[in-house]
């Protein structure tokens, strides 16, 4: 289950980007190509972090991007993007951005909940944090099995 949401295509690592709102866009690029969601999404991201300041952060340096359930989402999707230099996030830093989309307030509780599982683990989450694409799609593959 895991694998089949966040697959290799949807797992990005780049060296850096110029802020966060470019890591929004950049870490919801795979959702919007293969159509799970809309532009309106991002821009609703965007828009919650102008609005609320950065709630989404929820650990050192990882922040779980979304917005309201089913506005700019065609079907459920998460996407992962690792980012080797920090983010400022409106005081906080973050080098990864997962974004969840979801069409509603249920349907991506169970996935979302063993995608958790993985960054909830210390090792699994350095080995996140080190940013090596190759391992990280290893680990989700593991944990998949």
């Amino acid at each position: 289950m895991i694998d089949s949401f966040l697959n290799e295509e949807n797992i990005q690592v780049v060296d850096s980007v110029n802020d966060w709102q470019g890591a929004i866009k950049k870490a919801s690029e795979p959702l919007l190509n293969s159509g799970a969601i809309t532009t309106e999404y991002v821009e609703n991201m965007i828009a919650s972090v102008k609005k609320n300041g950065p709630y989404m952060v929820l650990a050192d340096y990882f922040a779980l991007m979304h917005a309201r359930p089913g506005f700019g989402v065609n079907k459920l999707g998460m996407s992962l993007l690792v980012v080797k230099r920090p983010v400022d996030l409106s005081g906080k830093p973050v080098k990864i951005f997962f974004v969840m989309a979801a069409i509603d307030n249920k349907s991506h509780l169970e996935s979302l909940q063993r995608i958790m599982s993985v960054f909830m683990d210390e090792e699994s989450y350095q080995i996140i944090l080190n940013g090596r694409k190759e391992k990280i799609i290893s680990l989700f593959k593991e944990k998949e099995e």
